[in-house]
């Protein structure tokens, strides 16, 4: 049975990460794709159905109606990608472009779209990839999280602008007021800078305090340390929703989490093609055992990378007990129950050891091995039902 800890969050619900060697970015878009050749210029927008992949261009210049140049034909059409990879030309009503509009379109802007859709497979292909690539972003254990001082809110006072006494006010006598007036501006001034350096300093002593206070919980305080992981496993995106129930236990020495992990089914499967004569992507669905080894590195990722948040996160634990389960059918039942697929006792010193300024060449799925581990994979790489480590 999972969640067997009390304290349950959701993880980045229903967001697509996308990996990339300077960074994660989020991807989100309408379906299909669009070519508008107008007064404007040219543009297209594509989109493939169900991956939210979404891109906008410039093809051309701006034309003018008005110039009076032959064969100018202005035109709004949709590119439709559907599901199986077959591009549609459509009017602006959604009906589909004569052969004589659509022949235009390809050969005004052909090359860009061919582009276009070779920028969109690479982009689909990246996503499926990159689910078995999610512990590459893995945090080293030793980036453990500081407290941010807070900048004083209050800005520095501005010195008055004194003008002197001039002719004219000597003149007229009123030398000893502008002066009183500019002897009580700079006494007024002198008074709020030094209560505004006292109040500085005292911010700041203040703020020194409380990132003393701040290291001294993350060590001693076992909520702080829950509030501290439970904000910083809140902050990934992930690809798919991820459910965990933890426990800190031992004076926040070590941790007991769970992971529902995210169905095989859910998994973005697609690889896609763009081939040498046409307007069309070949979109070839993964299956059989080269998904389920996809579906195996991916999980295990999402765990690697829930282990190197709480080392990271919480510098006093030593010993981390990590259980990671699907939703299966019982065969005896009909019902869908909670099946564990691997558990792993994974202690700091050997995670210690770990390269992670490579984590690119490592093998996530192999990488577990290290650890203390039970996990049984078959030929096909499927895994299979596991019983897991009990805590104390």
């Amino acid at each position: 049975m999972g969640v067997r800890f009390r304290r349950s969050i959701k993880l980045a619900p229903g967001l697509r990460l996308n990996f990339s060697g300077s960074g994660v970015s989020l991807s989100a878009g309408p379906r299909g794709a669009s070519v508008n050749f107008g007064s404007r210029g040219t543009f297209v927008n594509t989109g493939i159905p169900g991956t939210g992949l979404y891109s906008r261009s410039r093809l051309g210049a701006a034309t003018s109606e008005s110039s009076g140049r032959p064969g100018k034909v202005n035109v709004t059409a949709s590119v439709k990608v559907g599901d199986d990879g077959t591009v549609t030309f459509l009017d602006s009503n959604g009906q589909p472009l004569s052969d004589y509009l659509t022949n235009l379109a390809k050969r005004q802007q052909g090359a860009k779209i061919r582009e276009l859709l070779e920028q969109t497979c690479s982009e689909i292909n990246a996503e499926t990839e990159a689910l078995g690539r999610i512990h590459c972003h893995t945090p080293k254990p030793d980036d453990a999280p500081q407290y941010i001082p807070l900048e004083f809110p209050q800005p520095e006072p501005k010195h008055p602008v004194l003008k002197g006494v001039g002719l004219i006010a000597r003149l007229l006598g009123k030398r000893v007021q502008i002066e009183a007036k500019e002897a009580e501006a700079r006494r007024l001034y002198n008074d709020s800078i030094a209560r505004w350096h006292s109040e500085k300093a005292l911010f700041e002593a203040q703020q020194e305090e409380e990132s003393k206070r701040f290291d001294e919980r993350l060590r001693r305080d076992q909520d702080f340390m829950q509030q501290v992981l439970e904000e910083n496993l809140c902050a990934i995106t992930w690809p798919r929703e991820t459910l965990v129930s933890f426990e800190i236990n031992r004076e926040g020495k070590s941790v007991a989490i769970d992971i529902d992990l995210p169905e095989i089914e859910d998994m973005q499967r697609k690889i896609a093609s763009v081939p040498q004569r046409g307007y069309k992507l070949n979109l070839k669905e993964v299956k059989g055992k080269p998904l389920q080894a996809l579906y195996s590195q991916h999980v295990h990722g999402v765990g690697f990378r829930i282990a190197g948040e709480i080392f990271a996160s919480l510098p006093t634990v030593q010993d981390i007990t990590l259980s990671a389960f699907t939703q299966r059918v019982d065969p005896a039942t009909g019902h869908h129950t909670d099946t564990y697929v691997y558990s792993a006792n994974i202690s700091r010193s050997i995670w210690d050891k770990i390269n992670f300024d490579n984590l690119s060449v490592i093998d996530v799925v192999s990488a577990f091995e290290q650890f203390e581990l039970r996990r049984k994979i078959s030929r096909s790489e499927v895994l299979e039902g596991i019983l897991p480590f009990t805590t104390n």
